[in-house]
């Protein structure tokens, strides 16, 4: 009777923790499966002090609209800026709305002079009415987005004119994008 009991209280307790465990993995479940952020990159070829961080609001399907959120930390913005500058690779075959592109300071939408796609170098150029103040935490909004039909791992150039500083763009960091990851 007592190794009934013993089993019994075994079988209970390994069955709580199969219940705990299951709660626990279900909770979890929502995490994992967001998209839409950078992972950690360990062999992208850029060094990680050169990586920007990025969102993709509706999770980078191919071949859907999507909007970016490119970032650029305070840290990066070391001058004022009057232009900035997204390149992308040749591989890219996505498509941009130039009147859903958005330019945010300190999370505020700024307004801008110009903006300029050049499909033949692959380039996005945002003029400011005003240069971007040093320090400031910046976001290139590109709405409206149509994601290539094909997925794959997509680097994204930063590049800027600074306000005294000699007319060639600088190089400030890259976007790691992952269209197709889910």
């Amino acid at each position: 009777m007592v190794s009934a009991m013993v089993s019994k209280s075994s079988i209970l307790r390994m069955l709580s923790a199969v219940a705990v465990s299951g709660c626990v993995a279900a909770g979890l479940a929502p995490v994992v499966h967001a998209q839409g952020l950078p992972g950690l990159v360990i062999f992208s070829g850029v060094e990680r002090e050169n990586q920007l961080n990025y969102r993709l609001d509706f999770n980078g399907r191919p071949f859907q609209t999507d909007r970016y959120r490119l970032r650029i930390s305070r840290q990066k913005m070391r001058s004022d800026v009057y232009e900035f500058t997204v390149t992308y690779p040749d591989t890219y075959q996505g498509t941009f709305d130039e009147n859903r592109i958005e330019l945010r300071v300190r999370g505020n939408s700024v307004p801008l002079n110009e903006v300029i796609w050049n499909r033949e170098t692959r380039e996005i150029t945002i003029y400011p009415t005003e240069p971007v103040p040093a320090g400031s935490r910046v976001e290139i909004v590109l709405s409206n987005v149509r994601n290539p039909r094909n997925g794959g791992t997509f680097y994204f150039n930063a590049l800027v004119r600074a306000t005294g500083d000699v007319p060639l763009r600088r190089y400030i960091g890259t976007w790691i994008i992952g269209i197709g990851r889910e």
